[in-house]
C-alpha cells in the first residue's frame, strides 16, 4: 500500500485513497464544499486545492489518488492564496443575510470565511447578481438561489441516489442557478437529504426552519425507529422538546441518508396524547395515582389472577422485552409478541422498510413469536381462561380492531396498560402507567438484517413518566424475582447472558456504529 505524507505526517492508505480521505484519516482538515463521500466526485468547487511536491500546480485533493512517496502541504502559503481566492470568488454574489439566514451556525461558508479568509468584499452591494429567494421546490424543501454556490451536491444526489432528477443547473456564468426541471417537484421520499448535504443556506427544512437557532440545540446519538431499518441518527433537542432528526452514518446500515418518514416520525412521538401521570380506574374515570402504591397493587394483583398474559409489541426495545418476558415467567403467564404497520404503509429496495417495528427481528430472537400465541391468548380471554393482562406499547384495539378486541378486554378483570401515549387499549384498562419513548431511554434496538444498535437518552420522559425497562424492573422485583437488573445496560448484559443471539455483547462492544447479532 502507498505512504503518504500530509504536512509532515505519513499515512500508509489503501490504492486509490485520495488525498481529501488520506488526510480525514490524519484529523487533517481540507476545506471543500462539492465532495462528499456518498456521491460522485464533481470537482468543481476549488476549495479542496493543496501543494504537492514536485507537481508545478495545486491539485485538488477531492480527485488526487495518492502515490507511494507523495509529499503533500494542506498548509503552505499557495494553498492559503489560493483558499482565500476561492472564497472571495464564492462570495462575490452571496447576499449578506447570514443574521436572518437559518443555516447560521453550520454553514460552511461562515466557517470556511473565518478560518481561511477573513478579507473584505471588492464588490459593491448594487453590483450583486440578484436571484429568487425563499422558493419552495417540494413539500420539505425551500430553495435561497442567491446564496447557492453551486457544489452540485443536489443534483448529484437526485441523480444518482434517488434517481429522480427533480433539480438541475441552468444558465452560464454567474447568472447559473439551482432550478426545478420542467414539471417537477422535488417529492421523493428521501427528499430532506439534499437539505443535509447542503453546505451553505441554499437548500432549508421547511418543517425545522426558523424553529430554533442550532448552536442552543444539544446532539444525541441513537437510532430512528420509525421502521425496521433503524437508520442512525442524531437527535437534535433542548429542555425536553426534539426538534429534528439528522441522519448519522453508518454504512452497513444507511449510508448517509435516512427518509423523510423517519425525519418527520419526530412530531410523532411528542403528541397532545403523551401520558405523564400514573392513572388508576376509581368508580367512573380514571384518577391520577402514585407508582409506589399502584405497583404494589399491580403486582398483588396480577399475582392473585387465575391466569394471565403478557403482551409486548415489536415496538419495544430488547431491554424492555427480556423484561417482559421475566415478568411472564414470575406470573407463570403467556408471553405474547405483536408487530403491527399501517395497511398502507410503504417500502423500497434502499432504506424503507414496510414494516415499521423497530425491533421485530429482536422479539424473533428472543423467542417471542408474534402471531399464533397472541391469537391463543385472545382466545383464552374469550373463554374465561385468562382474566388479567399486562399490554406494553400495543395498542390492541386498533391494531387487530375494535369489534374484536374490544368485547375481549372488557372479559378481563384486569389489565395493565404501559405505553407512551393514550391509546384506544388504554381505554379498557385498570391501570395505565406511562413511560418514555425510544428518544427517552436507553436501550437497543435490532433491526430487520440482525444489526444490535444503541439507543441513547436524549430527554427524559415527561412528568411522571419513566423509562420502560424501569417500570417493567420494579415490577418483576415486586413479584419476588432475583438478580433484578437496576439499569438499562445491566439489563442487556442479564439478556446476553440468557440469549444467544445476544451471547458476548454489552453496550461497548455495540458501540456507535452497532453490531450484528451473534451467530
Amino acid at each position: 500500500m502507498p505512504t503518504v505524507e500530509i504536512d509532515g505526517r505519513p499515512i500508509e492508505v489503501e490504492n486509490g485513497t485520495t488525498v481529501i480521505e488520506a488526510a480525514d484519516r490524519l484529523g487533517i482538515e481540507i476545506p471543500h464544499y462539492c465532495w462528499h463521500p456518498g456521491l460522485s466526485i464533481s470537482g468543481n468547487c476549488r476549495m479542496c486545492l493543496v501543494d504537492i511536491e514536485k507537481s508545478p500546480k495545486l491539485q485538488i485533493a477531492c480527485n488526487t489518488r495518492v502515490n507511494d512517496g507523495m509529499v503533500v502541504r494542506t498548509d503552505s502559503e499557495r494553498t492559503k492564496t489560493a483558499q482565500k481566492a476561492v472564497l472571495e470568488f464564492l462570495l462575490i454574489n452571496h447576499p449578506i443575510d447570514c443574521p436572518v439566514c437559518d443555516q447560521a451556525g453550520e454553514c460552511k461558508l461562515q466557517e470556511y470565511y473565518m478560518d481561511y479568509d477573513r478579507q473584505r468584499s471588492r464588490i459593491e452591494l448594487p453590483d450583486k447578481v440578484r436571484k429568487k429567494k425563499a422558493v419552495p421546490v417540494g413539500p420539505l424543501v425551500m430553495l435561497d438561489q442567491e446564496r447557492c454556490i453551486l457544489c452540485a451536491r443536489c443534483t448529484r444526489f437526485l441523480d444518482e441516489v434517488t434517481q429522480t432528477h427533480e433539480l438541475a443547473i441552468h444558465q452560464r456564468g454567474d447568472h447559473a442557478e439551482i432550478r426545478l426541471a420542467p414539471g417537477k417537484t422535488v417529492d421523493n421520499p428521501y427528499a430532506g437529504s439534499i437539505v443535509d448535504i447542503c453546505p451553505v443556506g441554499a437548500l432549508t427544512s421547511r418543517d425545522f426552519r426558523f424553529r430554533a437557532r442550532v448552536w442552543y440545540l444539544q446532539k444525541t446519538d441513537s437510532v430512528c425507529g420509525a421502521c425496521a431499518n433503524g437508520c442512525n441518527v442524531e437527535v437534535y433537542h433542548r429542555e425536553g422538546q426534539v426538534y429534528r432528526f439528522l441522519p448519522r452514518a453508518n454504512p452497513e446500515v444507511n449510508e448517509y441518508w435516512m427518509c423523510d418518514a423517519g425525519r418527520l416520525s419526530v412530531h410523532g412521538l411528542q403528541g397532545e396524547a403523551r401520558l405523564t401521570m400514573v392513572l388508576a380506574r376509581a368508580a367512573e374515570a380514571f384518577a391520577p395515582a402514585e407508582w409506589d402504591a399502584t405497583l404494589d397493587a399491580v403486582s398483588a394483583r396480577l399475582r392473585s389472577a387465575r391466569a394471565a398474559a403478557v403482551v409486548v409489541s415489536a415496538r419495544a426495545t430488547n431491554e424492555e422485552t427480556y423484561l417482559a418476558s421475566r415478568l411472564a415467567r414470575a406470573l407463570s403467564a403467556r408471553l405474547a409478541g405483536v408487530s403491527w404497520s399501517p395497511a398502507d404503509a410503504t417500502g423500497d429496495d434502499f432504506l424503507l422498510k414496510a414494516d415499521k417495528n423497530p425491533n421485530g427481528m429482536g422479539l424473533a430472537q428472543q423467542g417471542i413469536e408474534q402471531t399464533g400465541v397472541l391469537d391463543a391468548v385472545l382466545a383464552g380471554i374469550e373463554r374465561g381462561e385468562i382474566d388479567a393482562a399486562v399490554v406494553l406499547r400495543s395498542d390492541l384495539v386498533q391494531w387487530l380492531g375494535r369489534e374484536r378486541v374490544a368485547p375481549l378486554l372488557e372479559r378481563l378483570d384486569y389489565l395493565v396498560v404501559i405505553d407512551t401515549d393514550g391509546c384506544e387499549t388504554a381505554q379498557y384498562a385498570n391501570v395505565v402507567l406511562p413511560i418514555g419513548t425510544y428518544l427517552e431511554t436507553d436501550g437497543t434496538f435490532m433491526n430487520h438484517a440482525g444489526r444490535v444498535q444503541r439507543l441513547r437518552q436524549a430527554i427524559v420522559p415527561p412528568g411522571e413518566a419513566r423509562p420502560g425497562w424501569q417500570v417493567l424492573a420494579d415490577l418483576v422485583g415486586r413479584l419476588g424475582e432475583e438478580d433484578v437488573p437496576s439499569s438499562a445496560a445491566a439489563t442487556f448484559a442479564a439478556l446476553a447472558g440468557s440469549c444467544a443471539a445476544f451471547e458476548g455483547l454489552d453496550y461497548d462492544a455495540v458501540g456507535a456504529q452497532g453490531a450484528p447479532a451473534a451467530g
